[in-house]
């Protein structure tokens, strides 16, 4: 017995030793500076940008920004003798800018580290000592630091933004989200979000009014999970046939209890979609795009826009589609529904705000037949009576209105009001609160 715990303690010693001293290469560490002239091409966003050395077609690492001195380091996806504009598909530190003369430094410890110029961290990968030997690009568009084996100790697929690169994958209890961009300047993290659940996908809406985040779609029309649960979701890309002139984007998504695996097709290309992503977009609508390296132009293409007349869904069913108030159908803003009734729509358009939770100082005004985004995906409360509804709402200062299902006797209660649907049922109600003075 002693004999075989001091061979295993010497094996776990040895190999302790084996990480400890492997160190990346003189010759591969490396550390680039933000500084410099900023690059000629279009990119996305119509940003500023400082390209890197890291770079393996189409893919590069640069330092980009929407406002002065407010820079993101991210992965960019396109080819400089294409008159497309590149798009951004990795982010390492949205949110938490760096300035110029910042630097992105491998060590000799293995260590990948965003510093600012005044040497706070602003992002790292945490993987000092643990055997990392080198940084690769590889041609997926995945970054990773691998040890001596060639496995992998950090890869950039663990830690999506809003982008779903091909062989890129959302699991349980790792990546199990993508965040929307706040908008086309602003990067800092949006209000939308799609995430993985034991069940499916979940889309969801969050703004600064809502108590919680709000769901308005779910994966239940691309596939259900009737036993166990989702554990990963990977994106690939499928030949159709065998000349390969088409080919699907696919979802192969993994359960447990009982272990199983099924996949679901998403959408078709004309050429190898191998180039290709998921985006959740700044509108909270989920696009497929795909990138076609050998064209001279228009190299980017939209193969599907899942929120779309066309589409399983409408774009009614965007929160902000008819901005912070507004009647939608058939994936158009057709009214403004105040008070007195309905109005053209326009931008412009917003409910009455309520500044006063006394009894008396406020009322409601109903509307028939609509409903809300929330409602399509959630069960509301209820059975309940609609005075009890409304009383709910009348004592929750932040309730902008509530909706009521008359057949069904059911309850929702609204804090953000946005995108209100026309439907063909005459019960289905939403009462706006609104100041009586």
């Amino acid at each position: 017995m002693a004999s075989t715990s001091l061979l295993f303690f010497f094996i776990s010693f040895q190999l302790l030793s084996s990480i400890s001293q492997a160190t990346v290469p003189a010759s591969d560490t490396f550390t680039y500076v933000n500084e410099g002239e900023f690059g000629e091409y279009v990119v996305e966003y119509d940003a500023y940008y400082r390209a890197l050395p890291a770079f393996n077609s189409p893919f590069q690492l640069c330092f980009y920004n929407t406002t002065p001195d407010s820079f993101t380091l991210a992965l960019r996806m396109g080819t400089i003798r294409s008159e497309s504009i590149m798009q951004f598909v990795w982010e390492a530190n949205r949110g938490n800018p760096v300035r110029e003369n910042a630097t992105l430094t491998l060590g000799a410890d293995g260590n990948l580290v965003l510093a600012d110029a005044d040497g706070r961290i602003a992002w790292q990968t945490d993987t000092a000592g643990k055997g990392v030997v080198g940084f690769q690009i590889l041609p997926n568009g995945n970054m990773v630091l691998h040890n001596r084996k060639g496995n992998f100790i950090w890869q950039s697929f663990d830690s999506p933004t809003d982008t779903l690169l091909v062989g890129a994958y959302l699991r349980a209890g790792g990546p199990s989200r993508l965040v929307s961009r706040s908008s086309e300047a602003s990067n800092v993290d949006g209000a939308y979000s799609l995430v993985l659940e034991p069940k499916g996908l979940t889309l969801y809406y969050k703004s600064p009014n809502s108590v919680r985040p709000m769901v308005y779609w779910t994966s239940t029309e691309w596939f259900t999970i009737d036993k166990g649960s989702l554990t990963n979701l990977t994106l690939t890309s499928l030949s159709y046939d065998d000349e390969g002139f088409i080919y699907y984007l696919r979802f192969i998504y993994f359960m447990t209890n009982p272990s199983s695996h099924s996949s679901q097709n998403m959408a078709l290309s004309r050429y190898n979609n191998t180039l290709s992503y998921l985006r959740l977009g700044v509108d909270g609508n989920l696009r497929f795009l795909t990138y076609n390296p050998n064209a001279q132009g228009a190299a980017w293409e939209v193969i599907y826009t899942f929120f779309n007349r066309r589409s399983m869904e409408g774009e009614c069913q965007l929160p902000e589609r008819c901005g912070k108030f507004g009647l939608c159908e058939d994936s158009q803003c057709v009214a403004c529904p105040m008070p007195n009734g309905l109005s053209g729509w326009s931008q412009g358009c917003e409910s009455k705000k309520v500044t006063s939770c006394k009894s008396g100082e406020f009322g409601y005004y109903k509307i028939d037949g609509v409903d809300h985004f929330m409602i399509k995906y959630t069960r509301g409360e209820g059975p309940t009576k609609q005075s009890d509804c409304e009383a709910k709402c009348s004592k929750d200062c932040k309730c902008m209105g509530y909706f009521y299902h008359t057949d069904r006797s059911r309850c929702w209660i609204a804090y953000d009001l946005k995108t209100l649907t026309r439907v063909g049922n005459s019960t289905n109600l939403a009462f706006i609160k609104t100041p009586k003075k």
